[in-house]
C-alpha cells in the first residue's frame, strides 16, 4: 500500500507540476502588477508559495533575536517539519543558514557574498583612511572580510618601503593564524567559530602558530577585553599585524596595519592600534564623516 504523503508535500509537489506545466506561458512582464501594491487576486498570477515560504523562513530567523530550532520554526511559520526541514537543508547546503551544536539555526555566510553593494561601499569610505594610515605608519594597511573559513583581502594600501608585507587584494588567508581572521571571528558565537575552525586544518605556518582550538578561543576573549587583535609572527616569521573589527556592519570585516617584525615593533603595536579604532569607529555604518 503507498504511504500517504504529507499534505503539505503534495501541495508543493503539485505546485512544481504546475510550474512546469505552464514553462511555455507567455507572460507580458510589462503588464505584471507592482508587486508592492498588487491585489491578492492579482498576485496569484505571479505569486510562487514555495518562494514565498523560503522568505518567511529567512525573515523569521533574521528577526528572532536568537537561533531557532526546527520546531520553533516550523510552528512560527506554520510548516510541517518535514517542509521546514527539507527547506532549511537546502538553505544550509547553499550557506545561507547555518546550523549550530544544538540544531539550532541562523542566517548563513551565504549572503555575505551577495552584499556586494555593502563591500564596494565600505571600501569605498575605507581606502582613503587607509591610505592616511600607511603614510602616517610606513607600513601596509589592509581591509579584510569573512569569506567562508577564511579571511579575504579586499583592499590593500601597500607601504612605499621596499621591505614590506603585502597581500593582493583578492587573496585569502587563514582565521586562526592573521590578526584581521581574529578580529573577525571574535565578534562572532562561539559555536560559529568552532564550526568555522572545524572546516580548515590548523597547519602551523611558523612556530608560533595557534594550532589549538581552545587556544584560539582563549586569545580571542584577549582580543575582545582590549579591543585589537595581534598575529606575531603566527602568519609568517618575520610578520606583526595589528587588526580591529568594524562593529555594526552587515559584513564582518576588520583593518590591519603589518608590516617586518623587525621594525614594526612590539612597543609600536598600541600606538598602531588606536589608530585602527578611531578609523574603525569612523566607518561604522551610522557615521558619515
Amino acid at each position: 500500500m503507498p504511504r500517504k504523503r504529507a499534505a503539505d508535500r503534495d501541495h508543493d509537489d503539485l505546485e512544481h507540476a504546475h510550474a512546469h506545466a505552464h514553462d511555455d506561458e507567455t507572460i507580458d512582464i510589462h503588464a505584471a502588477p507592482d508587486p508592492a501594491t498588487a491585489t491578492p487576486e492579482q498576485a496569484r498570477k505571479y505569486n510562487n508559495r514555495s518562494v514565498e515560504r523560503v522568505v518567511s523562513m529567512l525573515n523569521a530567523l533574521q528577526e528572532a533575536p536568537e537561533p531557532m530550532s526546527l520546531v520553533e520554526i516550523h510552528r512560527s511559520i506554520r510548516m510541517a517539519k518535514a517542509t521546514a526541514f527539507r527547506y532549511l537543508w537546502t538553505l544550509e547546503k547553499h550557506r545561507y543558514v547555518e546550523r549550530d551544536t544544538d540544531g539550532r539555526y541562523r542566517l548563513g555566510l551565504g549572503f555575505v557574498g551577495m552584499q556586494s553593494r555593502d563591500l564596494d561601499v565600505l571600501k569605498e569610505r575605507a581606502r582613503p583612511w587607509l591610505e592616511r594610515l600607511r603614510d602616517d605608519t610606513g607600513e601596509t594597511t589592509n581591509l579584510g572580510v569573512l569569506d567562508g573559513s577564511a579571511v579575504r583581502y579586499v583592499e590593500v594600501a601597500e607601504s612605499h618601503r621596499t621591505v614590506r608585507m603585502a597581500s593582493a587584494p583578492g587573496s585569502r588567508d587563514p582565521l586562526y593564524c592573521t590578526a584581521l581572521g581574529k578580529a573577525i571571528t571574535a565578534q562572532l558565537p562561539e559555536d560559529l567559530v568552532r564550526e568555522l575552525l572545524d572546516q580548515e586544518e590548523m597547519t602551523p605556518r611558523t612556530q608560533s602558530t595557534i594550532t589549538s582550538v581552545d587556544d584560539y578561543l582563549a586569545q580571542l576573549t584577549t582580543v575582545r577585553l582590549r579591543g585589537y587583535a595581534v598575529d606575531d609572527g603566527e602568519n609568517e616569521v618575520d610578520g606583526r599585524c595589528v587588526a580591529v573589527a568594524i562593529l555594526g556592519s552587515r559584513l564582518p570585516a576588520a583593518l590591519s596595519v603589518s608590516g617586518p617584525a623587525s621594525r614594526f615593533l612590539p612597543e609600536d603595536v598600541a600606538g598602531v592600534a588606536s589608530s585602527l579604532i578611531e578609523i574603525a569607529a569612523r566607518l561604522q555604518p551610522m557615521r558619515r564623516d
